[in-house]
């Protein structure tokens, strides 16, 4: 089980730079193609930009053509949580860190892998540590 973090808003201020804490308690989403990672073949383990943990590794990164860096599974299930999101109209599935409950983006049905998912992740929402 993962051990949740907690924290007031004004700790969320004062550890996120203002884009991350738009994007991770906000809900927000970058532009696309803008961000940091839509593009980054780096080899590497992607983590919360909140937390830390580990949400993604560059084994899983493809190029979706949609502008947010995507991925067809997480590190492990369980360090993502998943909630139905009606927001602007439309019916999507948001993802959530399980640790922190920080926003990374949603996951569609359509990814061209034997997963069939694709994680839109928001660049600010994630940090790249570069494989050794």
């Amino acid at each position: 089980m993962i051990e949740k973090i907690e924290k007031t808003d004004a700790e969320w201020r004062a550890s996120l730079t203002p884009e991350e804490y738009r994007i991770l308690r906000q809900k927000g989403t970058e532009r696309a193609f803008s961000g940091e990672y839509w593009q980054t073949d780096t080899p590497g383990v992607y983590r919360c930009a909140g937390c830390g943990m580990e949400l993604f590794t560059s084994d899983a990164k493809f190029e979706s053509g949609c502008g947010w860096p995507s991925f067809d599974r997480p590190f492990a299930e369980e360090r993502i949580d998943e909630h139905r999101d009606t927001s602007f109209g439309m019916v999507r599935t948001e993802v959530t860190c399980s640790r922190c409950g920080g926003h990374l983006g949603h996951v569609f049905p359509d990814g061209p892998t034997s997963t069939g998912l694709r994680y839109c992740i928001n660049s600010p929402s994630i940090r790249l540590e570069p494989q050794k």
